[in-house]
C-alpha cells in the first residue's frame, strides 16, 4: 500500500495489478470511499486517469466523466457471454452461431436449433476454459442444463486451434495460436492447450483491433477461430492469462508499467 507521502505525480491506480510498482501508486480497492485517507481522496479526485479502477469504481468514474484504464465499456463485458454475443450481433461482428435460452420452455426447443455434437458454456462468471462443455447427445445435454439455469449454446466447429490476441490500449501487443491439448476440444492454456507462434494472418489481426475498437475494450484478450475462409470472434476475455507473454520472454508487468509511464494507455 503507498503512503500518503509518496509523491502525487505518480499515475493513480486503485486495483492490485501493478501494486509492487515504485512508478504507480495503488491505493488499493476500498468499497467505502470514505474510508481512503483525505490525500487519497484528494489524489482520486485531481487525476486525469484513474488505472485499473475495478468494476465497482468504473461505473462511478464514468458517470463522473473521469477518463480510467481499463475502460468503463471493457468491465461491462467481463465474463459476460450473452452480453458479447448481442454486442457481436448488433454490430455484425463474425461470431459462431449462437442462442441463450431462457427456462424451461426455451431449454426445450434447443434441438430446434442445434444438432448434436454442439458447445455448452456456462453464461456469465466463467474463464480458462472452465465451464465448457462439448455436448455428443441427449444426457450431456440434461447434465448441462441441470446445473445451468442460463442455456448458452454455440455452434461445434472440429477445429483442433484458435487464435488469441490480446490488445491493449489501441494496439496488439501479442498474438499466437493455440493448439487443443490430448483428447480435450478446448486450446485454453489452462486446459492443456499449447501456445505456438506461427505467423498469425492479417486478416484476423484486423479483425481482432476492429472488434475492440468498436466494443470500446481497451485490455482484452480476443479469441478468433478460423471456420473455411472466414475467421470468426469466438468471446472476449478482459481476464486474459499471460503465458503468451511468458512464453514470448516478455514481462506482462513491466510492459504495462512502461506504457502507463509513456502515456500509451
Amino acid at each position: 500500500m503507498i503512503k500518503d507521502n509518496m509523491p502525487n505525480a505518480l499515475p493513480i491506480a486503485l486495483g492490485a495489478r501493478l501494486i509492487k510498482s515504485h512508478h504507480i501508486n495503488t491505493l488499493g480497492l476500498k468499497p467505502n470511499f470514505s474510508d481512503y485517507s483525505n490525500n487519497e481522496k484528494r489524489l482520486i479526485k485531481k487525476a486525469k486517469k484513474i488505472y485499473f479502477p475495478t468494476a465497482f469504481y468504473a461505473d462511478l468514474f464514468n458517470a463522473m466523466g473521469k477518463k480510467t484504464f481499463p475502460s468503463f465499456h471493457t468491465y461491462k463485458f467481463v465474463q459476460d457471454k450473452i452480453k458479447q454475443t448481442a454486442i457481436f450481433k448488433m454490430l455484425d461482428i463474425p461470431h459462431p452461431e449462437t442462442r441463450t435460452f431462457y427456462g424451461k420452455k426455451q431449454k426445450d426447443s434447443i434441438l430446434n436449433y442445434f444438432k448434436f455434437p454442439f458447445i455448452a458454456k456456462k453464461a456469465r462468471g466463467s474463464s480458462k476454459g472452465k465451464d465448457v462443455f462439448l455436448i455428443k447427445n441427449t444426457k450431456d445435454l440434461s447434465e448441462y442444463l441441470s446445473t445451468n439455469k442460463l442455456a448458452y449454446i454455440q455452434e461445434y466447429m472440429q477445429i483442433d486451434r484458435d487464435i488469441r490476441v490480446v490488445i491493449i490500449g489501441e494496439k496488439i501487443k501479442i498474438a499466437y495460436f493455440r493448439t487443443s491439448g490430448e483428447n480435450d476440444f478446448r486450446t485454453n492454456v489452462s486446459q492443456g492447450g499449447t501456445i505456438k507462434f506461427d505467423p498469425v494472418p492479417q486478416k484476423a489481426l484486423k479483425l481482432a483491433l476492429d472488434t475492440a475498437k468498436k466494443c470500446g475494450w481497451d485490455d482484452v484478450g480476443i479469441d478468433i477461430i478460423q471456420k473455411n475462409n472466414e475467421f470468426l470472434i469466438i468471446e472476449a476475455n478482459m481476464k486474459y492469462g499471460t503465458q503468451g507473454f511468458m512464453a514470448a520472454g516478455i514481462d506482462y508487468k513491466k510492459m504495462l508499467e512502461k506504457m502507463i509511464i509513456s502515456q500509451e494507455i
